[in-house]
């Protein structure tokens, strides 16, 4: 995609020096360089470990698109459906961060949608099939300043979601009221930005001092048995050297800490080259600075895509006998390792006790025996069983064996095992995701990646968008938007018995 005027274009990509380049070429506009990963060993291990790809959605929005990603909303020519769904509450907010790109102030506008368009934009992702969207994120702007926040947490409980969770600058949840409601709504999960562990970074990135919020927040959320995922923006040059110590922090609260989402800067406007070049930070970036700043992980033995999983997803369908989400996104879109974490809060990466790759394999060849079968071949447990020749118990962090291995998978995918009562029984063992997403740009953006994304947004014109062409590329956000927006100076949606929310 042409940075200047959006224009699909061809692209090649190769390695240079250990790198892994794109270069491109706009008739109009001449031509284009960038680095999308900055280790070409890392690369081609990311696409070892892609199980190929889904079959998308039975009732695409766009049963008729040639082209992507401008026939969009979910189209006929996409092949995963939605593992995580965010529904954008309002592009107001109470902070004016000078990284944002969907804030109110920036835009010029409100974008508001009432509590009944939320109600649709919910319903199309419970409609899509073959699996019905099953977890929620609720952003923006930030979404707890909508005036019926609460009611649309309940209403996602309803409706049938089995997680909810919300993108938040977590300034609210230093209310402890405000957490232990939001619990009571049906709240899961804070996605909680968290760029850095000091004030000389909030003052950059957010434009004010945070520190102390943040920390009151993590607390909050302690208090009401919520749980966090911190989501650092990571840009080259300002943050990255917090990499190490936002996971010790993340350890230090292993309680309510289950995971954090590294998302290296995406540049939503014009650039310069060379100020791209310095500023770019890609996912191999990302996996040598924590091996660099906490020793913990190796990045060519502990790292792996999140499409690796899908294994993992089609083998629960098999002894399940119905679909279930599988994360079938391209396999540079992300990269991740799971921590087990024991008691003195020392975290082990589960590839050191287990042979992942051979794991995974393992259930790829079990899923497609059972499918092609068509009956119920072997028990769960006779499956699950099988798995054990990959466990190395010596290896493992202390109190972990094979079974509570087992339960703590199980916790992953079934929220009724991984959160409340049976996780404060010990059903499941300490984990922290750690994860690298990196959204894509107009410098470097692969319409392959577009067509496997599982990272969507539900619009109040009742078509669903992938992440990356509804903020990038394209960027369908602002049409939309724009069509069901408010001027600034107007007042917003809010409940009959409210005061008037004023924005300016």
């Amino acid at each position: 995609m042409c940075p200047e005027c959006s224009a699909l274009i061809d692209a090649t990509i190769f390695e240079e020096r250990g790198k892994v380049v794109m270069e491109k070429t706009c008739p109009e506009h001449g031509g284009f360089r960038d680095i999308v990963y900055s280790d070409a060993r890392l690369y081609l291990k990311m696409e070892d470990w892609s199980f190929g790809d889904n079959r998308g959605i039975e009732n695409p929005a766009v049963a008729d698109a040639t082209r992507c990603p401008q026939d969009c909303g979910l189209c006929n020519l996409h092949t995963s459906h939605t593992g995580l769904a965010n529904v954008d509450l309002t592009n107001r907010c109470n902070l004016t961060c000078p990284v944002c790109f969907a804030n109110a102030n920036a835009a010029g506008y409100v974008y508001e949608p009432d509590f009944e368009t939320v109600r649709k934009m919910l319903q199309a992702l419970r409609d899509e099939r073959p699996v019905a969207t099953r977890i929620v994120q609720f952003s923006g702007g930030e979404p707890t300043i909508y005036p019926r926040f609460l009611d649309v947490l309940r209403l996602a409980r309803e409706m049938g979601f089995s997680h909810s969770q919300v993108a938040t600058n977590g300034i609210r949840f230093t209310d402890l009221e405000f957490a232990e409601q939001a619990k009571e709504a049906g709240l899961h999960t804070l996605y909680l930005q968290f760029d850095g562990v000091c004030d000389d970074i909030y003052r950059r990135t957010r434009g004010k001092a945070l520190w102390e919020q943040k920390l009151k927040c993590i607390e909050n959320v302690r208090r009401a048995g919520l749980k966090i995922v911190f989501v650092p923006t990571i840009v080259k040059g300002l943050n990255d050297h917090q990499i190490g110590d936002i996971i010790r922090l993340a350890l230090e609260n292993i309680e309510c800490t289950s995971g954090i989402s590294f998302q290296p800067v995406a540049f939503t406007g014009r650039i310069a080259r060379h100020e791209l070049e310095a500023k770019r930070f890609t996912l191999s970036d990302f996996a040598h600075a924590v091996k660099e700043q906490t020793g913990i992980a190796d990045p060519y033995e502990d790292w792996f895509p999140l499409s690796c999983v899908t294994p993992f997803s089609k083998l629960l369908s098999a002894l399940r006998g119905e679909e279930t989400t599988t994360l079938s996104c391209h396999p540079h879109c992300s990269l991740g390792t799971y921590l087990f974490v024991d008691r003195d809060r020392h975290a082990v990466p589960v590839t050191r006790f287990v042979d992942v790759g051979p794991m995974l394999r393992q259930m790829d060849a079990l899923a497609a025996k059972a499918g092609k079968r068509r009956i119920q071949i072997f028990t769960r447990l006779e499956a699950w069983n099988s798995l054990r020749k990959f466990f190395h118990a010596e290896r493992a962090p202390r109190g972990l064996d094979f079974k509570l291995f087992l339960q703590t998978l199980q916790g992953m995918t079934d929220k009724r095992y991984g959160r409340g009562k049976s996780e404060q029984e010990g059903f499941t063992y300490r984990t922290l995701m750690l994860a690298g997403m990196h959204f894509m740009d107009s410098y470097n953006y692969d319409v392959e990646r577009v067509k496997r994304c599982v990272i969507h947004y539900a619009a109040p014109n009742g078509r669903i968008y992938p992440f990356c062409a509804y903020n990038s590329g394209p960027v369908f956000r602002e049409r939309i938007e724009r069509e069901f927006a408010a001027p600034l100076a107007l007042p917003v949606a809010r409940k009959e018995s409210e005061e008037p929310a004023l924005v300016g």
